[in-house]
């Protein structure tokens, strides 16, 4: 995993709260009505919310899904006394009260990841008696306070790649109907990310790298999880010392399957990406498309095994035209390094 801001999280964590600073907000994070700026939580200790409480845990996903470069802070808030229940291919059960807080930010220059960090928003899924609700706090550029912004927002943002060339994004914080059309089950609003697979590597915490499962087994915050070499797990997606295969049908599990799946908002396509799916035809190989259109490209089948060029999979992920791009929402750049992992993952598929 990526150091940067998790590395930051972790540390700012070891470091702790001070004794006199009040805990997480409970009772505001149950209201009904949402509160207008972020600080209200008491997620953060500090107006920049670069520290978090006491009750928060970082954690992070081992390929996660991609946001035109953004780094990604991430934390778990769980009510005093409560545990979430491990589940191996779905979000885990999380109690009441429980809190995913996502912080996303970009460093100056990604060569230089915990430097020089503009955060853009945070997002908070909370799980409240009647369900999950989905926030989203917009920045200011003071960097002191975010503000609730359920219509989304447009930001000009700009930074260095890792290759050294100057990058442009029209970043996109989505409104509240964009939050629920990829964070749903069988049109349920639901976490996506922190499923038992997707967790079940190392974080590096300030006191030392570990499995994360086995650390929040161990703090008391996870109930029901096996030994991490017993669990499934999914792969990271820019590691080079594992599989093609399995990196490739991670990436995709992470940035296509919340929707492309049996119970995701495009059902109706028939192309499931998710890791469980075994059926080539489902997997879009020699599979054409259920409606035909200019998002094809001229082109006829998902994947063309052998063929990259001739897929219409990598034609859409190459693309950052409305309506012709994939995934629709998140990003308006092009993901250079997944549509390299894509590619050659097609080029060596056989018919």
């Amino acid at each position: 995993m990526r150091l940067g801001l998790a590395a930051l999280a972790a540390a700012a964590l070891l470091t702790g709260a001070a004794p006199q600073t009040p805990p997480v907000a409970l009772d505001r994070l149950l209201a009904p009505t949402p509160e207008p700026t972020l600080d209200a939580y008491r997620l953060f200790t500090d107006q920049a919310g670069a520290r978090p409480n006491a009750g928060l845990t970082p954690y992070g996903l081992n390929t996660p899904l991609f946001s035109d470069y953004a780094e990604k802070e991430r934390f778990l808030y769980l009510p005093p006394g409560t545990r979430a229940q491990y589940r191996a291919d779905a979000a885990f059960e999380f109690p009441v009260g429980a809190t995913l807080v996502k912080t996303f930010a970009y460093p100056a220059d990604l060569r230089r990841p915990a430097e020089k960090i503009r955060r853009l928003e945070t997002r908070l899924l909370i799980r409240r008696r009647e369900g999950w609700t989905a926030l989203t706090y917009v920045w200011n550029v003071q960097q002191t306070e975010a503000v609730l912004k359920r219509a989304g927002a447009r930001l000009d943002v700009s930074f260095i790649d890792l290759a050294g060339a100057t990058r442009q994004v029209d970043y996109a914080v989505p409104n509240t109907n964009q939050c629920k059309e990829c964070h749903q089950v069988l049109g349920v609003l639901t976490p996506i990310g922190p499923k038992g697979r997707n967790l079940n590597g190392d974080f590096a915490y300030a006191d030392g790298r570990e499995n994360q499962l086995v650390r929040w087994r161990r703090a008391g915050l996870l109930a029901g999880a096996p030994d991490p070499g017993k669990a499934p797990r999914t792969a990271v997606w820019d590691a080079p010392a594992e599989p093609l295969a399995a990196r490739a049908r991670a990436y995709l599990d992470s940035n296509c399957a919340h929707c492309h799946s049996p119970t995701g908002i495009a059902s109706n396509s028939g192309l499931f990406l998710q890791l469980e799916e075994t059926r080539p035809g489902a997997l879009g190989v020699d599979k054409r498309p259920v409606a035909a259109g200019r998002g094809s490209g001229g082109l006829e089948v998902s994947i063309a095994p052998g063929r990259p060029q001739d897929s219409i999979l990598l034609h859409r992920m190459v693309s950052t035209e409305p309506g012709v791009m994939m995934p629709e929402l998140s990003r308006s750049l092009r993901h250079d390094e997944g549509v390299a992992l894509i590619s050659a993952w097609i080029a060596g598929t056989k018919p």
